[in-house]
């Protein structure tokens, strides 16, 4: 099943997308809340999704076309993103692999739709692209093992996780490059885990910019898997429905470039993740 958000009468909405209709899951699920958060966590998603996707057939439907779409979840009670997960991505900025994830936070704010104009910020042209594969938490879950964390498990989504390098540089701490606003393309839809039979440490990883390939890798590269991450993330803290993880970028950023390249007002970037499809945003300079 594949879950969009989209505004509905000036609303945040969440629905199932078949094709190239939507039908809005308040429709067929008997007062499920609106808001694609609460909805999340009412839905109890993996386990209803079959059936779930079973209401969907001959219930209402509108185009896909003409939607307004928002963030894959647009205002999550958490964004925590894992840094220099990928041994490749590690290597090409010179730094060692882990033996303990860097882990961050972005804020809703920071959140593209698919389609919709990331910003570069008028203090900085040195605006990175970060091809991301990004869990979306269906349950509330603390204290997963490796061998049951994907049980929490919504779906999936793709992710720019948009880096503004030299105020990530500004201390230790990356928390002001990766917050900027409209910085972050999320969606274009959720991708429950039943569409990706191969799971997701088996997938083809690739950002394009102005058609031009930038990284082509594998979620196999991963130094933290999937299950991993949500292991070492609820060792800590409370998972909730509607959280996304942000999984870290593999090989072939900006920075790393020589000479490096950044994205830049006109131009047009793709994140695309084999079994979930393809982000697509321009860029525009911020007014």
């Amino acid at each position: 099943m594949r879950l969009i958000a989209f505004e509905h009468e000036g609303r945040a909405a969440l629905g199932a997308r078949l094709g190239e209709d939507v039908v809005a899951l308040a429709d067929v699920v008997p007062g499920l809340p609106q808001d694609p958060v609460q909805a999340l966590a009412a839905l109890g998603l993996p386990e209803a999704a079959p059936a779930l996707a079973a209401k969907l057939e001959g219930a209402p439907r509108r185009p896909l076309k003409g939607l307004t779409l928002l963030p894959a979840v647009p205002r999550p009670g958490k964004v925590i993103c894992i840094g220099l997960n990928y041994a490749l991505h590690a290597k090409e900025g010179n730094n060692p692999i882990p033996e303990y994830p860097a882990v961050f936070f972005r804020g809703p704010t920071s959140l593209a739709a698919h389609g919709e104009a990331l910003i570069r910020p008028r203090v900085s042209d040195k605006f990175d692209y970060e091809a991301e594969l990004a869990i979306v938490i269906g349950q509330r879950a603390r204290h997963l093992t490796e061998a049951n964390a994907l049980a929490c498990v919504a779906g999936y989504t793709c992710m720019n996780e948009g880096s503004i390098r030299d105020y990530q540089r500004k201390s230790a701490q990356w928390t002001m490059g990766k917050n900027f606003d409209r910085t972050g393309g999320l969606g274009p839809e959720i991708v429950t885990p039943d569409e990706l039979p191969q799971g997701p440490n088996a997938l083809r990883i690739t950002s394009r910019l102005n058609g031009e390939t930038m990284q082509d890798s594998h979620t196999s590269d991963m130094i933290f898997s999937v299950p991993r991450i949500l292991a070492i993330l609820s060792e800590v803290m409370t998972l909730e429905p509607g959280d996304v993880i942000a999984t870290g970028t593999p090989s072939g950023v900006g920075y790393a470039r020589k000479p490096p390249v950044f994205m830049k007002a006109g131009d047009t970037v793709e994140i695309e993740i084999e079994g979930i499809g393809t982000l697509v945003n321009p860029v525009e300079d911020e007014a």
